[in-house]
């Protein structure tokens, strides 16, 4: 739930980039750090859990437009990707505006890919969140990988609701900026009481 910080003149979102192990999401955040621009960001935190990168979550406030006379202002969070991180992901959840969810596009990770996906709706539950009405897009990632399951598959397995896709190769940029232009032009619309897409 987005919240104003009166004394900045801010309206704070909260996006949760989310997704199995290795998949993405770190590196999604770490490219709209390096690709903002010094006036627009916050520091880059963060916080390891352990000896693998997709243990870390980041904070990076990111400011864009005005929205009802405030400045707003989008924390963007990344989760370990682990199940067995359940604490931190709950912690990290609460509060969420929209999800980006990152897929691995590799065909050995759509068993991992499912069982993220299936304890992120479980998750968003205990919140009191709808999966199906939250400000959300799923980011088909690592679309370069020889073995990529089709955007058909995927859309098939993840998205029957057909919300906003884009495709991305994270690591070289590609999609990254797109999918949080998605996911922050629905959570405005919210906001300002539009539809969703």
């Amino acid at each position: 739930m987005s919240f104003i910080n009166h004394a900045a003149g801010e309206l704070i979102c909260k996006v949760v980039y989310f997704g199995t192990g290795m998949g993405g999401k770190t590196t999604n955040l770490q490219y709209i750090y390096e690709h903002t621009q010094p006036n627009e960001q916050g520091k880059l935190v963060k916080l390891s859990s352990g000896n693998e990168r997709t243990l870390f979550f980041d904070f990076l406030p990111l400011a864009i437009g005005g929205t009802r006379g405030y400045k707003t202002r989008f924390h963007l969070y990344t989760v370990p990707g682990q199940t067995f991180y359940e604490t931190s992901q709950m912690f990290i959840l609460k509060g969420v505006d929209g999800i980006v969810f990152v897929v691995d596009s590799q065909a050995e990770r759509m068993e991992a890919n499912i069982e993220s996906y299936e304890h992120l709706e479980r998750t968003l539950e205990r919140h009191g969140y709808n999966i199906h009405k939250i400000p959300f897009v799923f980011q088909y990632n690592k679309r370069d990988v020889p073995v990529a399951v089709s955007v058909k598959e995927l859309e098939v397995t993840f998205n029957p609701l057909r919300k906003p896709f884009v495709e991305a190769i994270a690591n070289q940029g590609v999609g990254v900026m797109e999918t949080l232009q998605e996911v922050s032009q629905w959570i405005i619309r919210e906001i300002k009481g539009g539809e969703k897409p």
